[in-house]
């Protein structure tokens, strides 16, 4: 599929772009090349090879879901204009 003027025109319309005359032509020819790669790789068989998320098959290592900070939250309140059962309390902002 390649595209001429006219669709490089309607696409930059769609897309709210102005583009010259000169870079209307440049972007014909860039996406062009990208409509031609994207048929190169759709002409490539891939039955039967089943699709992945990453091209390594990597595992990820996880540690242990534990506390390693102090808790501070009652020295953070006292500096707080206002809280209450462990809540920061604020001015309403819509009513």
């Amino acid at each position: 599929m390649l595209l001429n003027l006219q669709d490089v025109a309607r696409i930059a319309l769609l897309s709210r772009i102005e583009l010259s005359s000169a870079e209307c032509e440049t972007t014909r020819d860039q996406l062009n090349g990208i409509l031609g790669f994207i048929e190169r790789l759709q002409a490539v068989d891939t039955t039967g090879i089943e699709p992945m998320s990453h091209a390594v098959d990597l595992v990820q290592r996880l540690r242990p879901d534990r506390v390693t900070e102090t808790d501070h939250r009652a020295d953070f309140q006292a500096l707080a204009p206002e809280a209450e059962a462990g809540l920061y309390l604020v001015p309403r902002v819509v009513e």
